[in-house]
C-alpha cells in the first residue's frame, strides 16, 4: 500500500498486521506506541516506591496492584508496536535502559512523598485517560485493541488516585497545605503532558493524516483543563497564578496560556537530558539487569532451562 491510499484509507481500526503498510506509516506508529509503551513503564517505575511508603495495607496493595496493571500495559504495548515489523520488544526495552527511549515528561520527576501521588494518579492518569479514549479510534487496530483493556483499568487508578486526594484535602489544615503545595509544583508539568503546542509539534499532522491520532495536543489540553479545574476546585485546589489558564465563559471552557509554560525545560526532558530524568533511567536499566540474570540462571541448561525433556527425565 503505498502512503496516498493509506491516508485515504485511515480511519478507525482500519489497518493490521495483514495490510502492507508503508515504511512512513510503520515508522510513525512505532515511534508513537513505543513512548506509550515506556510511559507505561516508567510510571510504575515512580510509583513504586509507595507498595512501602503507603499508609495502610488496603492502600499498599491498591499501589502494587497499580504498579503491576502499568507495567502490563507497557507489555501489551510493545506487543502492538512489535506488529508493525520494525523493532523488536527487546530492542525496544533495550533502548529505553539504554537511555535512547522517550517517554512522558512528568515520569522524568521523582515523587518526593504521599502527598505528591495524586498528582499522578488522579490529574496525570486522568490526562492519560482523555487521550487514551481518543486512541480507541486509532488506525492502527492492535493499538487501539491494547488500549480497550488500558482504558479499562485506568478508570479503577483514577478512581483510587481520587480517593486519595479526597482523603488529604478532606484531612487536617497541614495536609491541605502540603497538598497545595504539591499542586503548584506539578501542575505546570501535568499541563505538558500532550506535549508541545502543534505549531511545535514535529509529528502530529502526519499521525492525524494517517488517523494514528485523531485529536491535536492542543486540542486535548484544553479538554483536560475542561474536566480538570473543576475537579482541582472541588477539593478546595487553587491554581497557581502561573501559567496563566484563563476562562472563555461564553463559549464555556478553559485555556492556558502556553507562553508561560517552560518549554526549554520540556524539550530538555523530551531528550532525556534532565538529571531526575536520567536517575529514572538508570533505576531501570539496573532492574533491566538483575531480570536478565534471574532469567539466565532459569534457563541454564544446569537448571533444566531450555530442555523441556529434563521435566520427564
Amino acid at each position: 500500500m503505498d502512503l496516498q491510499t493509506a491516508t485515504e484509507r485511515a480511519g478507525p481500526r482500519e489497518f493490521g498486521p495483514a495490510d502492507d503498510m508503508p515504511r512512513e506509516y510503520r515508522e510513525a506508529a512505532t515511534r508513537m506506541i513505543q513512548f506509550h509503551a515506556n510511559s507505561e513503564i516508567m510510571g510504575a517505575y515512580i510509583e513504586r516506591p509507595f507498595i512501602r511508603q503507603a499508609p495502610s495495607l488496603d492502600r499498599k496493595l491498591a499501589v502494587s496492584a497499580q504498579v503491576q496493571d502499568e507495567i502490563g500495559h507497557g507489555q501489551l504495548l510493545y506487543r502492538a508496536a512489535e506488529e508493525l515489523g520494525i523493532k523488536t520488544r527487546e530492542e525496544m526495552l533495550d533502548e529505553l535502559a539504554a537511555g535512547e527511549g522517550k517517554f512522558l515528561n512528568c515520569f522524568h520527576y521523582p515523587l518526593d512523598d504521599w502527598y505528591e501521588l495524586p498528582m499522578i494518579m488522579f490529574f496525570v492518569d486522568g490526562a492519560a485517560m482523555r487521550r487514551q479514549a481518543t486512541l480507541k479510534r486509532t488506525s492502527w487496530e492492535p493499538y487501539a485493541h491494547a488500549i480497550d483493556k488500558i482504558c479499562f483499568e485506568e478508570g479503577f487508578h483514577i478512581k483510587h488516585g481520587e480517593d486519595i486526594l479526597r482523603t488529604i484535602a478532606t484531612g487536617s489544615r497541614k495536609d491541605q497545605e502540603r497538598l497545595q503545595e504539591a499542586f503548584d509544583k506539578w501542575w505546570p508539568r501535568i499541563l505538558q503532558f500532550f506535549g508541545p503546542t502543534d505549531d511545535q509539534s514535529t509529528h502530529g499532522d502526519f499521525s492525524m493524516e494517517v488517523g494514528l491520532k485523531t485529536m491535536s495536543n492542543d486540542d486535548l489540553r484544553n479538554a483536560f483543563l475542561n474536566a480538570y479545574v473543576p475537579k482541582a476546585r472541588k477539593y478546595g485546589l487553587e491554581l497557581p497564578e502561573y501559567p496563566r489558564i484563563e476562562y472563555h465563559e461564553a463559549d464555556d471552557y478553559y485555556e492556558v496560556y502556553e507562553e508561560d509554560l517552560d518549554w526549554d525545560e520540556f524539550f530538555t526532558v523530551a531528550k532525556n537530558e534532565l538529571p531526575t530524568g536520567a536517575g529514572q533511567i538508570d533505576k531501570r536499566k539496573r532492574s533491566q539487569e538483575a531480570v536478565e540474570w534471574v532469567r539466565e540462571v532459569i534457563e541454564s541448561p544446569q537448571q533444566g532451562g531450555g530442555n523441556p525433556a529434563a521435566a520427564d527425565d
